[in-house]
């Protein structure tokens, strides 16, 4: 399951969710910035270095086989959607791309300042 939508949209919340107490099975590419204490750090020069972690745990999950597993990332471009879609078609997974809606006014955890959800808004690519 691959849950899409701005920060603040309830992404992370939905994923818990949908994974119960299997936690595990749930990665997006923020996870590679909480260090061992727990604290968020996030460092933008490394964004790739997270985005490539978050698909190598996704691998690690289908190859032995959990179910179900769920990434929540923004994922406002539609080719950043195609990693994922091929590690599917590897373990042969079926994948449902969901869009969670702001419709609770959320905020990012994580404080994206307004302008650069902005940006993220104008680029969101929507696949009928």
């Amino acid at each position: 399951i691959l849950l899409r939508g701005l920060p603040g949209a309830g992404k992370s919340t939905l994923a818990k969710m949908l994974v119960g107490d299997k936690e595990y099975r749930h990665k997006e590419a923020d996870m590679f910035f909480v260090d061992r204490d727990g604290e968020y750090k996030y460092d933008g020069s490394k964004i790739q270095q997270a985005h490539e972690w978050c698909q190598e745990e996704i691998d690690f999950l289908m190859r032995y086989e959990h179910s179900p597993v769920v990434v929540s990332n923004t994922f406002t471009r539609e080719w950043e959607l195609e990693p994922y879609y091929e590690l599917a078609k590897k373990y042969g997974y079926q994948v449902h791309s969901l869009i969670v809606e702001n419709r609770h006014d959320g905020v990012s955890q994580y404080g994206v300042p307004t302008d650069k959800l902005q940006l993220m808004k104008d680029r969101f690519e929507i696949k009928l």
